[in-house]
């Protein structure tokens, strides 16, 4: 979810909390207009469906210039009356077309790509839901999967944990690493991957610096945290000014990172920055990084893009997918994004 998070740096040090507090309730009273813009409240719906409309594509120029070697086979609009429906923070593929996406309020949407036969899709929860439910208590952030066993794990931004679930989202465990927990509340693992050898690689969405910066604090695991893997900090260095927000691997094991900052002045916009970086290159201590292969801004039709997903072709190319956060706000849609990339296009290691 987009929300105003303070740069990032250990607590030890800072003397001056209040220094954080005004900066923070600044920023909250210069937004506010706009995040606190809800969708009217109606008497809650819980039927399950899902529409998705295709969005105009842009101009030729605009997506060459922008998006490099993506190509940009469709973008959608997706709609439900489904209570439970938005506000999506992680994307992770289940088969061929067929995908999970997680909320940050601990929610979930199964669903198959527009144009996919036969169309299905369930919204539920991971946790039961009542009118006592605190999104604090269910902010899930990131996710990645095996696909081998079909394990899930998950990345929960506020106790900086790390959770492990069989494939019908039943909690097997869930660890607070260590190495994550000088991370602030609001700008925890908001990426976190599963690489094809078997380590995990964990990005803070908060800066390094309190002048933003490309610098991110990051972790890379060297098996599942869950079962005692053991975790070494690094600093992962992306798009100056932007914030991690989701990971996905390619099948040449490089990494495509999905980056995402709001845009000053007011009304709340976004733009976005698709980086591409080496596991292999990580080292502990030391600075991974990530080099720019895509632009996701004006004209091209964008929102707060939080999750990602790598879907291999038997061509050798990949379809990649994007999927926004609604923040659950009237000024802000949850789109679908699908694009075609072949590796071979990209920078070389």
């Amino acid at each position: 979810m987009c929300r105003v998070a303070l740069p990032h740096r250990r607590r030890s040090a800072y003397g001056a909390g209040w220094m954080r507090r005004l900066l923070a309730l600044f920023l909250l009273i210069a937004i506010a207009p706009l995040t606190l813009l809800r969708d009217p409240p109606l008497r809650p719906s819980w039927a399950q469906q899902m529409s998705a409309r295709p969005l105009p594509e842009p101009p030729l120029a605009a997506r060459q210039a922008l998006l490099g070697a993506f190509r940009l086979e469709g973008a959608w609009q997706l709609s439900s009356p489904h209570a439970l429906f938005g506000g999506y923070s992680a994307l992770v593929p289940l088969s061929p077309g067929h995908f999970l996406a997680i909320s940050d309020k601990g929610q979930w949407l199964d669903f198959t790509a527009p144009g996919v036969t036969p169309p299905a899709m369930r919204i539920g929860s991971i946790f039961p839901v009542t009118r006592a439910s605190r999104k604090q208590q269910h902010d899930i952030e990131s996710a990645t999967r095996d696909p081998r066993s079909g394990t899930i794990w998950f990345g929960w931004e506020g106790p900086n944990a790390i959770s492990r679930h069989a494939p019908d989202l039943t909690m097997q465990a869930r660890v607070r690493p260590q190495a994550m927990q000088g991370w602030y509340g609001n700008t925890g693992p908001e990426s976190m991957v599963r690489l094809a050898d078997g380590r995990f690689v964990v990005l803070c969405e908060g800066f390094t610096s309190w002048l933003g910066g490309p610098d991110h604090e990051a972790v890379v695991f060297s098996g599942d945290p869950t079962r005692g893997g053991q975790g070494e900090r690094f600093t992962f260095a992306g798009a100056d000014g932007f914030r991690p927000t989701d990971m996905a691997q390619l099948p040449d094991g490089r990494v495509l990172v999905l980056m995402r900052r709001m845009l000053w002045p007011l009304p709340l916009r976004f733009a976005g920055r698709i980086m591409l970086a080496d596991p292999a290159q990580i080292r502990s201590g030391k600075v991974w990084q990530a080099r720019e292969v895509a632009r996701l801004e004006a004209p091209l039709l964008i929102d707060n893009f939080e999750g990602m997903a790598v879907e291999p072709q038997g061509d050798r190319t990949v379809r990649v997918w994007l999927i926004s956060d609604d923040n659950d706000a009237v000024t802000q849609r949850t789109l679908l994004w699908q694009l075609r990339l072949d590796p071979k296009d990209l920078p070389p290691r």
